[in-house]
């Protein structure tokens, strides 16, 4: 801890006694609060991004991009791998900790109601991003959008909802027509919406939604076809943003949009998926060079130098390697057996350790992810209740090892020389299974 930010330890600690207060939605607190510190959020150029999947792709991207550009950039993302630093950045890094400390402090104690865990972390990236002189701030949805604490940005640059699946239904709603609709709630009137791939459902709930309040113009990305070639994939309209791959490499990727030149670039995220997220990218870069006409220029060095860690990383660990991924929900599980299926080194080379929140749809997770892994080894991730190990083992037999340091450790020598060990089901999990990796000192776990 630096030696400017004496009190640091403490805020951060009274920020972690307010996450058993859990997700609390609304916004009156966090205007409040954004009010009594001079709104710090209406300072700043924002684009916001909400989806089931995919949001947190596409905002790295995008800063990405708007940094190669020249942009000084801020950005807003949850939850936290390590530490609660990697939640705010930057230009691309985790915020110092002097401006964390003078965040903080202003959304701890300068504000007249105590806010939630999470709302305190978004009014201190707004003070942060303020505070910083960024010129574009890249501002993540928690969850949903309509009553999510980010939802007080009035007038971003550009929304975007990458994706609608089956998450939080309890909050959100069991269709997906209502997840669609309490997504959309990001939408602003005239501010352009650029939508990943969406069921038609969610499409038509999103359009009802954007029509209302005559927000847009809208851009869709067309839903990739899995081994297109780029001379396969034209703009198919007006509004329609078409992407398949450039050549032979899986991350070769050629995105052509509306009146657009099309680009070619190796994206610099793994997998097929990340395609689709790289023209929502690419929307949403088109929108703001109307503003930073070199933001467009630079849209093929900010894609290729994109990172995003956790998604598809894959970290050396000796003999087999050990690749970590997200993905906590079947969407997500669907997209990781894809990249294992063209990729990957094969069933027979490959360790699965498997751990999901109980509220999670692990049961369908697993399903889709054990065919790819002859071994299976069974982990219980921080935070709250997790899936039991006997139930995962009912649905593939593995073993139940619990610890997940131990879980890897085991994981590694039976996949052997070459081998491959995939780390998924729960982003606590592989938060504690990076730093363990890296050696680095991670602050508490905290599930929201």
């Amino acid at each position: 801890m630096s030696s400017a930010a004496p009190r640091l330890p403490a805020l951060l600690e009274a920020l972690g006694q307010r996450a058993p207060r859990g997700m609390v939605l609304g916004l009156d607190r966090v205007r409040e609060a954004l009010g009594a510190l001079g709104d710090p959020h209406a300072d700043v150029a924002a684009v916001h991004v909400a989806g089931t999947n995919g949001k947190g792709s596409v905002c790295a991207m995008v800063e990405s991009v708007a940094r190669a550009a020249g942009l000084r950039t801020g950005l807003y993302t949850s939850p936290h791998l390590s530490r609660f630093a990697e939640r705010i950045r930057i230009d691309g890094e985790p915020i110092g900790d002097a401006a964390l400390e003078r965040a903080l402090s202003a959304a701890l104690e300068r504000v007249p109601s105590p806010l939630t865990f999470f709302e305190a972390l978004t009014v201190a990236a707004f003070v942060a991003f303020r505070d910083a002189g960024v010129d574009l701030a890249i501002v993540e949805v928690g969850l949903g959008g309509r009553l999510d604490a980010t939802n007080v940005l009035a007038a971003p640059l550009c929304t975007a909802i990458t994706s609608i699946a089956f998450d939080h239904v309890a909050l959100l709603g069991p269709t997906l027509a209502d997840i669609a609709r309490e997504k959309a709630g990001i939408l602003k009137p005239g501010a352009p919406v650029v939508l990943g791939p969406l069921d038609p459902e969610a499409d038509a709930a999103i359009e009802a939604a954007a029509l209302a309040i005559s927000a847009g113009p809208r851009l869709r990305v067309a839903r990739a076809e899995r081994g297109g070639s780029a001379g396969e994939i034209a703009v198919g309209g007006a509004g329609e943003i078409a992407v398949g791959r450039a050549g032979p490499s899986a991350r070769a990727t050629r995105i052509a949009g509306p009146g657009r030149a099309a680009i070619e670039v190796e994206l610099g995220l793994r997998g097929a998926h990340q395609a689709e997220n790289a023209g929502v990218a690419c929307g949403i870069a088109w929108q703001l060079a109307g503003r930073w006409p070199e933001v467009e220029r630079a849209l093929p060095a900010g894609l290729a130098a994109a990172r995003w860690p956790g998604r598809l990383e894959r970290i050396d660990a000796g003999a087999a390697g050990v690749l970590l991924d997200c993905a906590h929900n079947p969407h997500g599980a669907q997209a990781l057996a894809a990249w294992l299926d063209e990729e990957g080194p094969g069933a027979a080379r490959t360790a699965l350790v498997f751990g999901a929140m109980a509220d999670k749809g692990w049961g369908e997770m697993l399903q889709t992810l054990a065919p790819r892994a002859q071994r299976r080894l069974y982990a219980t991730p921080q935070g709250r209740a997790a899936a039991p190990l006997d139930a995962l083992r009912a649905i593939a037999p593995g073993e139940p090892i619990g610890d997940p340091r131990a879980a890897v450790a085991r994981a590694i020598e039976v996949a052997g020389p070459g081998g491959l060990v995939v780390v998924t089901g729960s982003i606590y999990l592989v938060g504690e299974v990076r730093s363990a990796l890296l050696g680095i000192a991670p602050d508490p776990v905290v599930t929201l």
